[in-house]
């Protein structure tokens, strides 16, 4: 017996992991076809074409130049493959510089690390921090129902209704980032979206008027961002790229920037509402919307929202104060501002940083011992933005080190007789449709504003004639849902289509390109000075 449960147990040891071993082999072997199947994806040829572009550049591509030109045009290559095809995430693109740089031989690690900080990059950090502080106690929501609240009218006026809400969406904006503007204002607007019927019991008009009210969510957001410094990535990529191009030049300032790119985006926006309006508000609409939409409604909703406490009074206070500092630092060039007290030295970051500095201190009197910030707050910092800023400053610094920037200008002589009144909408027409298609309006930008520069440097004119309008451009991304944050934010509310973003995108480019062209060449010419 005991030799047959031997036998029986061995053989029965035998057979049984034989089925076990053959799913194994036939499982490993699909493994290997999966993971075979896996490699050969267009993302991974994307994340292969930039390591070999620059490779091929740099052994076969001969510049009449020094040898880290032709590195560096190679970097260039690589980093901007992966930023176009986004083969890997856009924040870790933009660190690729930290390592390529040294090994390539174009600059030293702290030196291209100290292009990831600087004084554009701390304005960015304070002014999001403030922007959080404002999300945390909804300070937004408050203006925007008192500022729709004023343009409401009595019976309501729908295109005074739709003007009053781009107004706030446009004031929003100018102090904070898109991104920020569009998710906070988004809920105000479907707020007003869903006093309405449901879509299949809307009227024409009714179902108009809800396209409009989110349209002005997803287009008065870019608009606002034009008129100041803080107000877009982009505007801190051209002044950021500025710096770092033409070191030697005076820098734009905050009250610089604002004298020319207020007035732009207030032209812009009376052309998107003048759209709107003729497109989205037919006849009847105020008799339509009068059994929906009337002052006594948003009444109760500000009526709900409480009489304002300690810590919004506080955050709107720092939040003028800001104001106040970042316009009177520096006025004119005869009145110097309150930074002349300081010998120059300080920054509109340095000003930024300190005042988000105070939010960490000055208590909110909900708990004891809370204050209006706390470090948690500031987990979403917009770090993808800062490392996207601090590669274009990057790049833009090893262009000029490596001698690439001289080849650039020897290449664009042709440009040399051009003349300039023909060279701006050209300029502001390519880069308006190029942001379409690149998800990003600041790796457009990044990508585009220093080859103005030395468009314009061969033009002999002052680089910002170019570089301004040219990266104002790059925010046009009107046409495509995908184009920015703020056309998804919309776009996935369900209420608006393609067709209503191509109806009022495709004039709307066509208004912003004419507004910089007319512009540039007057007003600019005025701010920016006709000479670098």
């Amino acid at each position: 017996m005991i030799g047959e449960h031997t036998e029986s147990h061995v053989s029965d040891d035998h057979k049984v992991p034989l089925l076990p071993i053959q799913e194994a082999a036939e499982g490993t072997q699909s493994r290997v076809s999966f993971t075979f199947k896996s490699i050969l994806t267009l993302q991974n040829f994307y994340v292969i074409l930039g390591p070999l572009l620059s490779l091929f550049i740099c052994f076969f591509v001969k510049l009449d130049a020094p040898p880290t030109s032709q590195k560096m045009l190679g970097v260039i290559a690589w980093v901007f493959t992966w930023w176009v095809t986004q083969a890997v995430p856009l924040p870790v693109t933009s660190m690729c510089p930290l390592f390529l740089f040294p090994i390539f031989g174009i600059a030293s690690a702290d030196s291209v690390a100290h292009s990831y900080m600087d004084d554009v990059i701390t304005l960015v950090l304070g002014s999001f921090i403030l922007a959080l502080a404002v999300e945390r106690y909804n300070v937004h929501r408050r203006l925007a129902l008192n500022v729709t609240l004023v343009f409401c009218g009595d019976p309501v006026n729908p295109a005074l209704l739709l003007l009053g809400l781009c107004a706030t969406i446009f004031f929003v904006s100018m102090w904070l980032h898109n991104v920020a503007t569009a998710v906070m204002m988004m809920p105000v607007a479907t707020g007003i979206v869903q006093r309405l019927p449901a879509v299949h019991e809307q009227s024409e008009a009714l179902n108009k008027f809800s396209r409009a009210v989110i349209l002005t969510v997803v287009y008065a957001t870019p608009i606002g961002g034009i008129s100041t410094l803080t107000g877009t990535g982009v505007n801190l990529i051209i002044i950021g790229m500025w710096k770092s191009l033409f070191p030697e030049a005076k820098p734009i300032s905050f009250n610089t920037w604002f004298f020319y790119g207020f007035p732009v985006a207030i032209l812009i926006l009376i052309c998107f509402w003048c759209i709107l309006c003729l497109l989205y508000v037919p006849k009847g609409s105020a008799r339509a919307l009068s059994s929906y939409l009337d002052r006594t409604h948003l009444k109760r909703d500000l009526e709900a929202l409480g009489p304002m406490a300690f810590a919004e009074k506080m955050v709107l206070s720092v939040f003028g104060l800001l104001i106040a500092l970042w316009m009177t630092r520096r006025i004119t060039d005869d009145i110097p501002g309150w930074g002349s007290l300081f010998h120059g030295l300080v920054g509109d970051g340095s000003v930024s940083v300190m005042v988000a500095v105070l939010l960490f201190i000055i208590p909110n009197m909900k708990q004891e011992g809370e204050k209006l910030m706390s470090w948690n707050d500031c987990k979403r910092l917009p770090w993808n933005l800062i490392l996207l800023l601090g590669a274009g400053f990057a790049i833009a610094d090893g262009v000029q080190s490596s001698g690439l920037a001289d080849v650039l200008s020897q290449a664009l002589d042709f440009l040399e007789d051009a003349p300039y009144l023909a060279i701006v909408p050209a300029v502001s027409l390519i880069c308006s449709i190029i942001t379409e298609f690149i998800t990003s309006n600041d790796a457009t930008a990044t990508l585009l504003v220093p080859l103005l520069y030395h468009i314009a440097r061969t033009m002999h004119v002052n680089p910002l004639l170019l570089m301004v309008p040219g990266g104002i451009a790059t925010e046009f991304a009107f046409w495509l849902p995908t184009s920015t944050p703020s056309n998804v934010v919309g776009f996935a509310t369900g209420h608006i289509e393609i067709k209503d973003m191509l109806k009022v995108g495709v004039p709307l480019k066509v208004a912003g390109i004419l507004v910089l062209s007319l512009l540039m060449p007057s007003l600019g010419t005025f701010v920016f000075g006709s000479n670098p």
